[in-house]
């Protein structure tokens, strides 16, 4: 089971985690509606390192990206879910439109972003590179999103 780290004690864990001969992998996103390709994208991030890491945007954050309307469940919800998933090693929030602040704090081996994204099209890919990290992109589940999820229950509640 994860645990809820606070940001201000990321650097302390990983510390201890890097003494221990760990390899640290992290992602990050909203993680609004948890569906099967979340599970599945999570899954696939564990198996790049010994400890997952899951850079969560609070919900300052999601409002900053999606809009005023999300997120559909607030981050004490977002992070418990994540914590109850077995591939998930620790969960931290953040505030800023982007990771990067954090993952430079964290200094990852490994970084894991949708497929959507390019080297050149992920902001914080040069910062992770520059601190000795890699990317890797994982291909989607087709059809599988939580925008996907709100519309179907959406059409669904307007045909009752």
């Amino acid at each position: 089971m994860g645990q809820l780290i606070k940001r201000e004690n990321i650097q302390n864990l990983v510390e201890n985690l890097r003494k221990d001969g760990k390899t640290i992998v992290t992602t990050n996103g909203c993680f609004d509606i948890l569906h099967v390709g979340h599970v599945r994208y999570l899954q696939k991030t564990k198996t790049f390192a010994d400890v997952m890491i899951v850079c969560l945007n609070s919900d300052i954050s999601v409002k900053k990206i999606k809009g005023p309307d999300r997120p559909i469940n607030n981050e004490e919800d977002r992070a418990e879910i994540l914590c109850a998933l077995e591939c998930v090693d620790y969960v931290v929030m953040f505030d800023e439109s982007s990771p990067e602040n954090l993952l430079c704090e964290i200094k990852p081996d490994v970084h894991t972003k949708g497929a959507d994204y390019t080297l050149e099209t992920l902001p914080e890919a040069k910062s992770i590179m520059a601190n000795g990290g890699r990317i890797e992109f994982i291909s989607f589940v087709e059809g599988k999103s939580t925008t996907n999820v709100i519309k179907k229950i959406g059409e669904q509640s307007s045909v009752k």
